[in-house]
């Protein structure tokens, strides 16, 4: 039963500015979140927010600048093998599956290399039936044909179950998919999010699902984390933060989903001062001074520009 959790995340990049001192871009600040077995927890926010990065440094493409990160409870060691070592445990669905495919090489070789590499398979025979069983996990086949195939000879939706695949070839128990259908035809986002709610419930996995569509994160995870300017603004069980959002930056997702049975939407701020249980306060800045978005939630005129300019 394994859970993955970031304490205090940071990561902080350094952007040239008109003067002679760089400034300091504050691109996740202070970010804690925990996945545990078998639920799915929604990172939502705008683009630029964090949500990707946040993945990086789970993954460890990108270290962190400050805060740890734990599987089971054991922080995560430095080093090649602590790395290999990890993410046999801890798999990502990239956005893209085009540019997370290598379009050189056939399918057949781009599942073999994980189960090789970790110690999945060792014989032949071993190979052909785990090449197998992964193709039917993700509904492809037949085999032999899916298997000799390139990246470019699939559609859509097969590269994506193909790179799913891939990321179960050595058998995690953590999945991160960072907005895995955004690059897919909107006739199959449903297809692909129901496949990874299965995969969830049968392998009892612990999933993060990066995403900035409120309605597949309300359907398909448990828990929903808001993110705004690389820090958490609320975060709940999905349906409480989607019908009953709190914090007014939460509160325009919602509003900006299309739904053609919704009443009129009003902002409430007055909800979010009176609620004890938001995570931030009031005086939320952005991680860099830019116009009205990196502008504090302190009184009605800050949140009627938004409205007005958003």
């Amino acid at each position: 039963m394994t859970t993955l959790e970031a304490l205090h995340l940071a990561k902080d990049y350094q952007i040239r500015g008109s003067g002679l001192r760089p400034h300091i871009l504050k691109a996740v600040d202070d970010v804690s979140l925990v996945v545990r077995p078998g639920e799915s927890v929604a990172l939502v926010g705008e683009s630029g927010s964090g949500k990707s990065t946040i993945a990086k440094m789970l993954i460890r493409l990108v270290d962190p600048t400050a805060g740890d990160i734990t599987l089971d409870g054991e922080r995560i060691g430095s080093g090649h093998r602590a790395t290999k070592r990890y993410r046999k445990r801890v798999q990502m669905v990239f956005q893209d599956p085009f540019s997370s495919l290598n379009p050189s090489l056939p399918i057949r070789h781009q599942l073999v290399r994980p189960l090789r590499i970790h110690g999945i398979v060792r014989t032949r025979a071993e190979e052909e039936r785990e090449l197998r069983r992964l193709l039917d996990s993700v509904n492809l086949g037949p085999a032999a044909e899916i298997l000799a195939k390139y990246p470019h000879e699939l559609s859509g939706g097969q590269r994506q179950r193909i790179a799913i695949a891939r990321a179960l070839a050595p058998q995690p128990e953590v999945l991160i998919a960072d907005e895995p259908v955004s690059m897919l035809d909107v006739s199959i986002r449903l297809e692909i999010l129901q496949l990874l709610d299965d995969l969830k419930r049968q392998r009892n996995l612990a999933v993060l699902y990066i995403t900035h569509d409120l309605a597949t994160a309300r359907h398909f995870s448990t828990q929903i984390v808001v993110m705004r300017h690389g820090r958490v603004v609320e975060r709940g069980p999905s349906s409480d933060v989607i019908l009953n959002p709190i914090h007014p930056y939460t509160q325009l997702l919602v509003r900006a989903a299309p739904d053609p049975h919704s009443e009129a939407f009003e902002l409430d701020p007055e909800r979010y001062r009176r609620s004890p249980d938001v995570l931030v306060t009031p005086d939320d800045p952005g991680p860099a001074e830019q116009g009205h978005w990196a502008r504090a939630w302190t009184d009605d005129a800050a949140v009627a520009e938004l409205l007005a300019t958003a």
